[in-house]
């Protein structure tokens, strides 16, 4: 009997430990999440007083400046879960911006313009933190799929209603490639 009372012991406390593993890989994933949000917002942000600043120089690029207002409003658009589709909006909207600060070079008057410069390096910035905030949330949601895969944790996974996590990758090629810019 006591045999019996230890063994149930140690399994209630391997499950109870397989439990909250897997509660903190879920909140470490929500919380990678996070931060990714916070700088595509921060980004959103940013693109609206670019786009002002670059429309005394460069009225007659309309086309440019309405597609980057497109984008970003359809990258602001797609649902808080949807990290897939959120990925392809903001790939898109990253292209968009490339093609925008490529334009600068035929603008002298606008590359010189520190509003433009110091606009351009904020964004510049917030790439950056995108990138690393990106990384961080693979590796999150790595951690939760091997939890949530891997043999014994996934007996307790399954059933409490833990999944895979998806990915914050680009899934189009055009997207991965890097937009000429020189100045």
């Amino acid at each position: 009997m006591i045999a019996g009372l230890v063994i149930l012991a140690v399994v209630a406390g391997y499950l109870v430990l397989v439990y909250n593993g897997l509660v903190k890989a879920r909140n470490v994933k929500e919380e990678a999440w996070s931060g990714i949000d916070v700088q595509l917002k921060r980004r959103a942000d940013l693109i609206p007083n670019l786009l002002e600043t670059v429309k005394g120089y460069a009225a007659h690029e309309r086309g440019t400046l309405e597609e980057i207002v497109n984008l970003r409003n359809r990258a602001q658009a797609v649902p808080a879960g949807d990290v897939a589709g959120r990925a392809q909006a903001e790939g898109m909207l990253g292209q968009a911006l490339g093609k925008l600060f490529a334009l600068a070079e035929a603008y002298p008057d606008l590359k010189a313009n520190q509003n433009f410069s110091e606009l351009q390096a904020s964004i510049e910035g917030t790439e950056d933190e995108i990138q690393m905030s990106r990384r961080y949330y693979n590796g999150a949601a790595r951690d939760l799929n091997v939890k949530v895969e891997s043999f014994p944790s996934n007996l307790v996974a399954g059933p409490l209603g833990f999944s895979k996590a998806p990915y914050f990758e680009i899934t189009s090629e055009a997207d991965r490639a890097v937009p000429a810019i020189k100045f």
